[in-house]
């Protein structure tokens, strides 16, 4: 019987528009790649998954396209999702025949409709597993904190992803409050190629773009002058060029799209129940995700709503490492799992 326990497996699957994470039970975080697959379009095969996919991006020929399965935390793929699930999952598995995967906790933007949370649930079955779990990606990011979401106390969390910004009030096991807004690190990056195309008449990849907001972006004014060299193909002459491109710029680049995650953050706390939003001045609001990485958007975000907030550690993993701790004890998360009731969304 035992034997035939070890066959199966736990996982979290953390299903990110950028990244995709995978939890193993009693073995920690054993992928991080990114979402994305390679498909030749006179073949419909499969050429590359992650990494090996991320390294071609814009460097492919006109019959290979680069597919990211999901659009704003949402499938916009089912088969590439569906296929993508399965590397991974058949990535770690044993070699062994009978090894499945039993349980699997699959984080989830807080506004999905039921659909939309049945084609995560099918994707994950099909790939493989024999149960889902479905786990709001704010309730998977405040257990990765091990913030008390049990108690009656608010816990508010601000997660950057890239696709979605989710934002939520959590007390005593739920969402009380959230809103999810497709404004995030990708639109940053569409923020910025724009942003150099309209100024300098520069076309810019996508790599380029997330370069950019890693290497010298920031949401306030920072006291190192930053700058970094660019290269692209002018617009004008179609000949490759060089420009060098500073912080400020940057900044000016992505201020409409952080503004709005700031306007957003505040109406929550301005329509939420007094009690909560006292427990939120208390405890202060944790930020998590990869936009939490961008210079500066903690103290945005304090200056926007008069409170402290603390960006937790590795923002990355975090919901990875929330959906981690559930599957090590489900019967203690087994009340907060999504799969029961949607949340109330907040109407701003």
């Amino acid at each position: 019987m035992k034997l035939l326990k070890n066959l199966y497996k736990s996982v979290g699957i953390d299903l990110g528009t950028t990244n995709f994470l995978v939890y193993l039970k009693n073995r920690g975080i054993v992928v991080d790649e990114p979402t994305l697959v390679a498909i030749n379009n006179r073949t419909n095969q499969v050429l590359a998954i992650g990494e090996e996919a991320k390294k071609m991006l814009d460097r492919t020929p006109a019959h290979v396209r680069l597919v990211k399965p999901l659009s704003g935390g949402v499938i916009s793929d089912f088969e590439v999702t569906e296929e993508i699930i399965k590397y991974f999952l058949r990535k770690i598995s044993e070699k062994s025949l009978f090894s499945r995967f039993h349980v699997a906790a699959v984080s989830i933007p807080t506004n999905l409709t039921e659909v939309e949370r049945k084609s995560v649930e099918d994707a994950v079955l099909s790939a493989g597993a024999t149960k889902v779990l479905l786990v709001e990606e704010p309730i998977a990011s405040a257990v990765g904190t091990r913030l008390p979401i049990e108690e009656a106390t608010a816990n508010m969390i601000v997660d950057i992803g890239g696709g979605t910004t989710e934002i939520s009030i959590i007390s005593v096991g739920g969402a009380v409050v959230s809103k999810s807004i497709k404004i995030a690190g990708n639109k940053f990056n569409e923020d910025i190629i724009r942003f150099i195309k309209n100024e300098y008449k520069l076309l810019i990849g996508e790599p380029t773009a997330e370069n950019l907001k890693i290497n010298v972006g920031s949401a306030i004014p920072i006291e190192d002058k930053l700058e970094m060299k660019v290269r692209g193909r002018d617009m004008s002459t179609g000949l490759p060029k060089e420009i060098t491109v500073r912080d400020i710029q940057i900044r000016s680049a992505m201020q409409k799209s952080i503004k709005s995650i700031g306007e957003t953050v505040k109406n929550i706390l301005e329509e939420s129940p007094p009690e909560l939003v006292g427990d939120v001045l208390e405890r202060g609001i944790f930020l998590s995700g990869g936009g939490a990485l961008l210079r500066g958007m903690d103290k945005f975000l304090e200056k926007e709503t008069q409170v402290d907030v603390t960006v937790v550690d590795d923002p990355l993993t975090c919901v990875v490492r929330g959906l981690g701790i559930i599957i090590e004890d489900i019967p203690r998360y087994e009340t907060i799992l999504s799969n029961q009731e949607k949340p109330k969304p907040i109407n701003l």
